[in-house]
């Protein structure tokens, strides 16, 4: 059976715990965990293909789990369809779960805060949700929102396109050149220190009851970063007092 996921305490929706002896909110590593191949689909298609991809990953999802085992979840631009496969991979016994297409969702605010809350809503307190290729500006929001793991693969990704990854920013090298001589695998080592230095800053403040705090400076880092936090805001401010601490 799957490893349980503890959850220590709650900073607002964010949940700081436990999960395979490591601290999370934190990075998720392929070579400790797997995650189950789906069948891909684009995140702008339409329903009855995006439909046809949940139906393939279900099935494909169809096996004896490990414990380390991840679903997928496919489904594109369309919440229901989203929703079904987090059901239904969670009926075949899955605990932990990726979003597909992360990168588009980053692009479309409404969509992504509809998402997350709705999945957290949806299924067992105790299944750990991971996140693709997010920018280190948008993981203090992303926990924020319940989001409990990052795939270390975008530190990857973002130096094969020569782009340095800061809390803050990323940078395209080609245009800001702020180090000469970079190699990719420098580059690749650079950006896994950045991960790991915010999934750090997000763990302390949450522990210290401020993540509302950094989530509110990040915002400022983008028009799609801040007008995701004012969509939790002002609809979903029931999910947000929830799990609320109180003074």
């Amino acid at each position: 059976m799957p490893i349980k996921f503890e959850i220590k305490s709650h900073d607002g929706p964010g949940r700081f715990g436990k999960l395979n002896g490591e601290m999370t909110p934190f990075i998720i590593d392929k070579e400790k965990y797997n995650i189950v191949p789906p069948q891909a689909s684009p995140y702008n298609i339409s329903w009855e293909l995006s439909n046809w991809s949940v139906r393939e990953t279900i099935n494909k999802s169809k096996k004896e789990l490990g414990d380390l085992d991840i679903g997928v979840i496919q489904g594109g631009k369309y919440l229901d369809l989203r929703l079904e496969c987090a059901q239904k991979l969670e009926e075949i016994g899955y605990t932990g779960f990726l979003i597909g297409n992360g990168d588009e969702l980053l692009l479309h605010p409404k969509d992504l805060v509809k998402l997350i809350v709705n999945l957290r809503e949806t299924l067992n307190p105790n299944a750990y949700l991971i996140y693709s290729f997010a920018e280190p500006s948008y993981i203090p929001l992303l926990t924020y929102m319940g989001i409990d793991g990052f795939l270390i693969d975008s530190a990857k990704y973002y130096s094969y396109l020569n782009v340095l990854m800061t809390p803050t920013k990323n940078y395209d090298l080609n245009i800001y050149p702020l180090y000469e001589g970079m190699t990719q695998e420098d580059l690749e080592k650079y950006n896994k220190n950045t991960l790991d230095f915010t999934l750090r800053e997000v763990r302390e403040h949450m522990k210290n009851r401020s993540l509302r705090n950094l989530v509110e400076e990040r915002a400022n880092t983008s028009p799609q970063n801040k007008s995701a936090l004012k969509i939790l805001d002002k609809e979903y401010s029931n999910y947000l007092l929830k799990n609320q601490h109180l003074f």
